[in-house]
């Protein structure tokens, strides 16, 4: 492949291409078949490749001691690369072996089948209540920022062991930071270091309460965890914090509002749903491709090698396009189609390999819970006007779906 950017491949440096689902998925087509290992230079980022279709992806997932997450974990302009570098933060995704598999084991029981059980009563109390708000404020509502938003906040903010108060500063900084592109979602200024300062100076404080007393929350097993028989430093503990607050919120609310839109605009599936509640789970996956709320991570090379029929350069980076993969005509059959008994769905939204999601099943949990608990209640639905996406290049997926309904009363 040449070293020339086709046009196309500016989608992944343009947050306003994700708000635009046909442009997007048309971009993402055309590289498929004409560019699919295309080089991307654009102002003010530095160069990377990007990759494009789902065996190349997981190809470059499965090869993870060539391809690392560091130093560049996920796109962002030169300058906020700089800046990263500069701060220290150093989440799970930001990790690679042998670092990684230690800190990942410090939360994987909170988020393994056993604990998963456990959390299936509250999911459903959650789905409840905010079903029950739906109908409590009559029969209209913006789903995306009234409900998706706030019934996987609760779910992962409990987890945490973050007080019920404090939600709505949780809810505020996260939007702010995956919503840095976008001018409704932006903290003044466009300032995303600002609220990681301010979420990095609320965890430290519960860091210090924590380690004088635990509790039985997540918080407390990270502050009081060792690896090596060190604690973590403060840095450590507020990037573990910062990942699973905001990773287990934000792409948890985006898949709920993109998986109700999908219903909305394909009644006949929405219909099935209402037949057939056994296809919950497959029609959960079938929602998480869909909407894939994890756009891209990037990956570096630690040597010269080969995707496809391009040679990587050691110390170059690629972009993993997740959305592109997960509609590759070549592994899903009919992908533009939203089919909730699509089987095999092995879409890669959660990534793959050692750095799969660790709050995947967490995830499924929540997303199982609630449409269980709508589907089964909802007895008419539309949209009152046209959907608004985010713009972002990383996280991200509606921010505006306003709806009318019509809902039975709670059993």
């Amino acid at each position: 492949m040449s070293r020339v950017t086709d046009d196309a491949a500016l989608v992944f440096v343009d947050p306003q291409a994700y708000t635009d689902e046909t442009r997007l998925h048309a971009a993402f087509a055309h590289l498929r078949a004409n560019d699919p290992v295309a080089w991307v230079e654009a102002s003010g980022y530095n160069p990377f490749w990007a990759i494009t279709k789902y065996d190349d992806i997981m190809a470059v997932e499965r090869a993870n001691d060539t391809f690392t997450n560091s130093p560049r974990p996920v796109l962002a302009t030169a300058e906020q690369d700089e800046q990263s570098a500069q701060l220290g933060v150093n989440t799970l995704i930001h990790m690679d072996d042998p670092e990684h598999r230690k800190v990942r084991a410090i939360g994987a029981d909170w988020f393994r089948p056993k604990a998963m059980r456990a959390l299936k009563v509250r999911a459903d109390e959650l789905a409840k209540e905010h079903v029950d708000k739906m109908l409590a404020v009559g029969n209209e509502c913006d789903f995306a920022q009234e409900i998706a938003v706030n019934y996987p906040l609760y779910m992962i903010m409990s987890l945490l062991g973050v007080p019920e108060a404090d939600f709505p500063l949780m809810l505020r900084l996260t939007q702010e930071m995956f919503g840095n592109a976008d001018a409704e979602m932006q903290r003044g200024g466009d300032d995303v270091l600002a609220s990681l300062m301010e979420m990095f100076a609320y965890f430290n404080d519960h860091t210090a309460a924590r380690r004088k007393k635990p509790t039985e929350d997540l918080i407390s097993a990270i502050a009081n965890a060792r690896i090596d028989g060190e604690p973590l430093s403060d840095i450590e503990t507020v990037s573990y914090y910062l990942i699973v607050a905001t990773a287990g919120h934000d792409t948890t609310s985006a898949t709920i509002a993109g998986g109700l839109h999908a219903l909305i605009e394909n009644p006949d599936q929405l219909h099935r749903l209402q037949q057939d509640p056994s296809l919950i789970p497959a029609a959960t996956e079938e929602m998480i491709r869909w909407v894939t709320p994890v756009k891209h991570f990037m990956r570096t090379a630690q040597h010269d090698a080969v995707v496809r029929d391009t040679t990587i350069a050691a110390g170059e980076s690629l972009l993993l396009a997740y959305p592109s993969g997960n509609r590759d005509e070549d592994v899903f059959d009919n992908p533009m189609k939203f089919d909730i008994s699509r089987a095999p769905n092995k879409h890669v939204a959660f990534g793959f390999g050692v750095h799969f999601c660790l709050g995947a099943a967490l995830a499924r949990l929540e997303l199982n819970s609630f449409f269980t608990e709508l589907v089964s209640r909802l007895t008419s639905i539309e949209m009152t006007s046209q959907p608004e996406w985010m713009a972002t290049t990383f996280v991200g997926g509606i921010k505006h779906l306003p709806i009318r309904y019509e809902l039975t009363e709670p059993q």
